[in-house]
């Protein structure tokens, strides 16, 4: 099965945390920090704070910003239920604004509409979170302009989007928000095993988000509420988690680094072999804005299902069966059961259930030949014909 996506992990990453293994360190010490500092100066962000996963970076983030009982965050209905579950987490109502039918990404002129009327009955977001779908970025400019006229914090939730570049810069630098999430579970485009980061500007959100990540406690002087009884003391100072990423992850991810921009290089030759390859068929390809450079998490297509004789299943289960391990990124998060019992509809949002109703995510990893890219067209090919 040629899978849709999957780490690559070479002898240099074993070596790196082989290191570690037989150091002082398995957590809290230098990896992490120095992670961190690769990962800052590379997209040009002031600080960087690692944690378990992208949704723990998510969840503080949110309460960094201040969300809580009573606030209302907004985000995409195409994407992972995390990028609305961190709202939940800290007391807020979640919504949804439709997608953009090309990019797949929050639409600008829907944020807009829904924030003027938004105005009128006193309800706008203290949050939006711009999911960066398949690793292309919204648009953050506009997304920054309306935050200015109407009071929001922008969160960039860019798991699947280290390495691409918005207007010419690196995702993550905040140019255009104020805090950046990545991700990097194993189908991300670099891998600490599980394991997220949150990018800021700002000092002050950093060190929020730093306390938060280890349980609300500091050992920092200047934080005490009393002088320290000694070389001992610590003080919990608010209600954080145990987010820490652990020294093991941080060296696989120091490593992995080290290729991102050739990673992100290989997944463009192969986006460009997909858009040659699946001219003749009739699906639809991934379209690009002309200020985005994505980083191609993923590469998803969509059926045009008017022109053939085939339904969305059938070509789905056509392609898992020939071995290409196709998959379908995401469920619009409104309708999930959850969700639909806090009032949302499917049709609440129609660009998104249409897209919904057709879009196929390819098997996209650094690792792919082009001979595995040539059997997945093949199949599709094979799956598409009446």
């Amino acid at each position: 099965m040629i899978p849709y996506g999957r780490q690559d992990i070479t002898q240099a990453d074993v070596d790196a945390v082989v290191a570690v293994l037989q150091s002082d360190f398995l957590t809290q010490g230098p990896m992490v920090p120095r992670f961190e500092q690769q990962v800052a100066q590379h997209v040009g962000a002031g600080h960087a704070l690692a944690v378990n996963s992208a949704t723990s970076a998510l969840h503080i983030a949110c309460l960094a910003l201040g969300l809580g009982p009573g606030d209302r965050l907004w985000t995409s209905p195409v994407t992972f239920v995390a990028s609305a579950n961190c709202g939940l987490y800290c007391g807020a109502q979640v919504d949804f604004v439709d997608i953009d039918p090309r990019t797949y990404n929050l639409c600008p002129q829907a944020l807009a509409n829904k924030l003027e009327q938004a105005e009128l009955r006193g309800v706008l977001p203290n949050i939006v979170v711009a999911v960066h779908l398949c690793g292309q970025p919204c648009e953050m400019q506009v997304i920054h302009a309306l935050a200015k006229r109407y009071g929001f914090k922008v969160i960039e939730d860019a798991s699947h989007a280290i390495g691409g570049k918005y207007q010419g810069e690196f995702i993550g630098n905040g140019k255009y928000s104020d805090i950046t999430v990545f991700s990097f579970h194993p189908v991300k485009i670099i891998t600490t095993a599980e394991g997220g980061m949150a990018l800021t500007n700002d000092a002050e959100l950093a060190n929020k988000m730093a306390l938060l990540r280890s349980h609300g406690i500091t050992r920092d002087p200047q934080q005490m509420t009393n002088e320290s009884d000694g070389p001992w003391y610590y003080q919990q100072i608010d209600l954080g988690f145990n987010y820490r990423m652990t020294e093991l992850q941080a060296a696989l991810g120091i490593s992995q680094m080290e290729r991102l921009d050739q990673y992100i290089a290989r997944r463009h030759h192969l986006a460009a072999r997909y858009n040659d390859l699946l001219a003749s068929l009739p699906v639809t390809r991934p379209w690009q804005h002309v200020d985005s450079y994505s980083g191609l998490h993923l590469y998803v297509i969509r059926l045009q299902l008017q022109t053939i004789n085939k339904t969305h299943r059938q070509v789905f289960e056509s392609l898992r069966e020939q071995g290409v391990g196709v998959n379908l990124h995401y469920i619009p998060v409104h309708t999930q059961p959850f969700y639909a019992q806090m009032g949302f509809k499917p049709d609440d949002f129609p660009a998104s259930q249409d897209y919904y109703r057709e879009a196929i995510s390819l098997p996209m990893f650094q690792g792919m030949t082009n001979e595995q890219q040539d059997k997945v067209v093949a199949a599709l090919a094979q799956a598409l014909q009446a």
